[in-house]
């Protein structure tokens, strides 16, 4: 199993309750690098509910694929909340699914700035119909993994939040 249980158990239980609404999602994810459709996936009959995931960790990537316009990308770079919300509505657009979980952010150990730490992680969230969220952590310095991990872990709690919305 690449996910401790506790994880794993989780995604179990939202798969469910997305599969009890008929809700599919889909995910868009950059410095998790599909992480969390790989979480999800584990759970067997997944595919009831995990419609499709996008891995779109260049800039060219959330252009081509999710349309996220470059010149959002320009003025805020891709570690921002319109770029994160431009995801999120891009891999709704570009799916079958109800809800969209998108995800960008620094996992480190490069490419910081002053005002974009390691550990800046924004995420976000789209139901069919509904405004989109958003939602910013910052995790901190704790190296990439943790980053990432920390990430996962937030993003199974959005998609849990989600549900309300469908």
């Amino acid at each position: 199993m690449m996910f401790d249980a506790a994880l794993v158990t989780r995604a179990s239980v939202l798969i469910a309750a997305y599969r009890e609404r008929q809700a599919r999602l889909v995910t868009a994810e950059s410095c998790t690098g599909g992480l969390v459709a790989a979480l999800l996936t584990e759970v067997a009959g997944s595919s009831q509910v995990v419609e499709r995931g996008f891995v779109t960790y260049s800039n060219e990537a959330k252009a081509e694929i999710l349309g996220v316009d470059f010149n959002l990308i320009s003025a805020h770079g891709a570690v921002s909340e319109p770029v994160a919300r431009a995801m999120a509505e891009g891999a709704l657009a570009h799916s079958r699914a109800d809800v969209a979980l998108a995800i960008t952010g620094i996992a480190g150990p490069s490419g910081a700035t002053p005002v974009k730490p390691v550990g800046l992680v924004h995420f976000g969230l789209v139901a069919a119909g509904r405004a989109t969220r958003h939602i910013e952590r910052r995790y901190g310095d704790l190296g990439r993994s943790a980053v990432r991990r920390c990430a996962v872990e937030d993003a199974l709690g959005f998609l849990e939040m989600a549900l309300e919305k469908v």
